[in-house]
Order: C-alpha cells, then structure tokens, then sequence
C-alpha cells in the first residue's frame, strides 16, 4: 500500500495525491508511506523518486544495521523498531531529500501511524516541516523500547521479591531468558544510539541543525536506555553469580556431611572388616564377651570422632 501526505504553502494537509501530483507548485513539502508494498508499488523507488539502487537493495534484502546513507541530494536511514513480544528488531527504512520523505517497512508500524495521525491534525507540527516528520518517526520508534526495558526491570524486581519461594534451578532459567531478552534489546539500542549520534553531529545535512535539539533529544532517550540495559546486564550477572554461588555452597555443605559420615564409618569398616575375614585361627572369636567388646569399641570410636568433628565446627 502506499499512500501521500502533502502539506500546501498555506499549511494545508491533502491525502492519497497521486504521485505526480506531489510536485505541484502548491506544495511545500510531503511524505509517501510504504507500508508492505507490492512489486509493482515498490518500483516507484526506482522509476518515480530515482533513489540510488544500493538503498532500494537494503529496503528489501535481510535486516539491515542502523545506519545513514547519503546519495546525493537524499539521506537514507536504516531505523529499527521493537516487537512488543518477541523484541525481535523489524526495519523501517527512510529517505528525506529536499522538501520530502519517505518510509519503506515490511510490517505494519504503529510508530509511523502515531507521526502520520499528528501531522494531519497539528498545524503547528505541519508548519516545522519534512525533517520534523522525520523526527517524529525516530522519537516514536525510541519511545517504543521504552515500555520493554520496563517490562524487564518489572520482572528483576520480581525475582528478587521470590527468592526464597523458587527453586534455585527456576531462578537461573528465569534469568537466563531475561539476559537473552537484554541481548536482543542490546542490539537494536546500541546501534540506533550510534546513529543517532552521526545524525546529531553530522554537518552533510544542514537541515538537520534547525531541529539539532530535537534529535539531540532523541540521541539522549537511547543513552538513558542503553544505561538502563548495561545495569540490567549487570543486575543479572550480579544475581547469576550470587545463585551460583548459594548453589555451590549448598553442595559443599552436603559434601562435607557426606565426609564427615564417611569419615566416622572408615574406622568401623576397617574393624568389621578384620572380624569378617574367614580365618581358623583367630583369639577373639573364642572370646564370651568378644562382640559386646567390638561393639563397644566401635561405638565409643563413632562416638569420639563425631564429637571431635563437632567440636572443630564442621557440623556448623
């Protein structure tokens, strides 16, 4: 589908203007939306707007990195946006010339809506012109990694809230399958921050200096979230670590009981071992009171080791 926004030398929004009419003399800027084009809607990248080939090969091929292009008269941009559930990145692709934009997305994109719908009810927002609208796209894209960096902070705090009523196996999957959400938030922050960062410091566009503050603004949004991803990492390697750490100690305090009772036992085996080999000629076995005294040897051996264990604190 593609569809056009025009805005007039006196402000006024048309809609849905054919192509070629978006030259008009009447018009000071406009933007064309594609929004999952066909093949043959796709074409007017090449034939009606002459964008260089090399961009119109990154709209359609893989997902590209966050980047800006400059061909000529027309800056592209890679931006990316977040899937609310599985925080996979989806593309939305931009191109800003002279006196327009355009969007190119596969899928549909709430944040492109959301910049559409202000534009046509605003007039002040009209009247900043087609870099503003490019603003609007990017500051509604990073607006929308918000809510899922919240999500996971929500979901730290619940784990910390039931430490003591999960098991520690639960914990760490828990944990493990926030780092992997971290991750994946990681690389489409990081590198929408580094664009940003080309887009505020860039002096190719001159444009862009009478909006320098908004984009700066932007900029700022992505350090805030790039700060908050890194001390979630962290948080999370922090917590792996202490629940390793309470695992392994938790298996040395069972060793070092299974030690101790084997310990204790070694003594006692070593003495039933002796009266149980089959031998004709042993004294004690003649003996009337031979096993009570076996037994109170070994006794009294179980007895002693286990109070000089107790008294070193290896029960503790």
């Amino acid at each position: 589908m593609i569809r056009s926004l025009a805005v007039t030398t006196d402000n006024k929004v048309l809609t849905d203007l054919p192509l070629e009419k978006l030259s008009q003399t009447s018009i000071r800027w406009y933007w064309v939306d594609f929004n999952n084009p066909s093949e043959e809607e796709a074409r007017y990248l090449r034939d009606h707007f002459h964008f260089h080939p090399l961009a119109i090969e990154d709209c359609y091929y893989l997902l590209q990195r966050p980047k800006m292009d400059h061909y000529e008269n027309v800056t592209f941009f890679v931006l990316h946006a977040i899937h609310p559930k599985s925080l996979e990145a989806e593309e939305v692709d931009m191109f800003v010339g002279k006196n327009f934009i355009v969007t190119f997305h596969l899928k549909d994109s709430q944040e492109i809506e959301d910049a559409w719908c202000h534009i046509q009810q605003e007039e002040k927002i009209r009247s900043k012109g087609h870099f503003y609208a490019a603003y609007l796209v990017m500051d509604n894209l990073v607006d929308q990694y918000f809510p899922s960096v919240y999500q996971i902070e929500d979901q730290l705090d619940e784990i910390e809230d039931n430490v003591k009523n999960e098991s520690i196996q639960e914990l760490m999957d828990q944990i493990f399958d926030i780092r992997a959400k971290l991750l994946r938030l990681r690389r489409t922050i990081v590198p929408m921050r580094d664009l940003l960062y080309r887009v505020v410091n860039s002096e190719r566009v001159q444009e862009l200096k009478e909006h320098h503050l908004f984009f700066t603004d932007v900029h700022d949004h992505l350090l805030k979230l790039s700060e908050m991803i890194e001390s979630n990492r962290d948080m999370t390697a922090d917590m792996r670590d202490n629940y390793i750490s309470m695992n392994s100690n938790r298996m040395n305090t069972i060793m070092k009981t299974l030690t101790v009772i084997t310990t204790i036992f070694m003594p006692l085996t070593f003495i039933a071992g002796i009266y149980g080999m089959n031998f004709n000629y042993m004294p004690e076995l003649a003996w009337h009171w031979s096993y009570f005294i076996v037994l109170g040897v070994m006794f009294a051996i179980g007895l002693g080791m286990y109070m000089w264990f107790r008294k070193k604190g290896w029960f503790d």
